[in-house]
């Protein structure tokens, strides 16, 4: 179609167009060709009717037979966002897109499991490391200065919680102290 197709003047008149309008094509016809155009126009309009009553007959029919099985227009709702989203899962393009998807995913997954033991690596090897065992060390010895009674060991966790418990025993011990005087 080219552009001046479409934009063509002896278009088909619409109904209710303007009897000036449509005069210009009547003229080109002959009268014979007139009055079959309007025996065949009355027709049409008869069996638009016909077929607007039989639509209506149909509808009203339809909505009987929905009313006698339950059927209301929410589960017809349903039924329509279920099958327009079967319809949506079939089509190529969201396959395409959920298979992307789907491998984009598995590889993120597998960038965080190694980032994940990447870094328990290197936990690992800062703790076997010497300034942490030193670091460790001296907690150990202000454990051992500050709990007095417990045995030294235990894990990095335990000391830094008896550390943490001593420091806020202190700090307890010397605002009562203060309350005291």
């Amino acid at each position: 179609c080219s552009p001046q197709g479409l934009l063509r003047s002896d278009s088909i008149p619409e109904v209710g167009e303007d009897a000036a309008a449509t005069a210009g094509m009547a003229e080109t016809l002959s009268e014979e060709e007139q009055d079959e155009l309007r025996r065949e126009l009355a027709k049409v309009e008869e069996e638009i009717q016909t077929l607007s009553q039989v639509l209506a007959a149909k509808e009203k029919h339809l909505a009987e037979i929905k009313r006698k099985l339950g059927i209301n227009s929410l589960q017809e709702l349903k039924q329509n966002i279920t099958k327009s989203w079967q319809d949506v899962t079939s089509t190529t393009a969201y396959k395409k897109t959920s298979e992307t998807l789907s491998q984009a995913s598995q590889k993120a997954s597998a960038a965080f499991s190694s980032v994940g033991s990447v870094l328990t690596k290197k936990f690992e090897d800062v703790r076997n490391s010497p300034t942490f065992k030193s670091f460790e060390e001296k907690v150990e010895n202000l454990k051992s200065k500050v709990g007095g009674r417990q045995p030294a060991g235990g894990d990095f966790g335990e000391v830094l919680n008896s550390a943490a418990n001593a420091n806020a025993t202190e700090t307890i011990a010397e605002q009562t102290q203060e309350e005291t005087h």
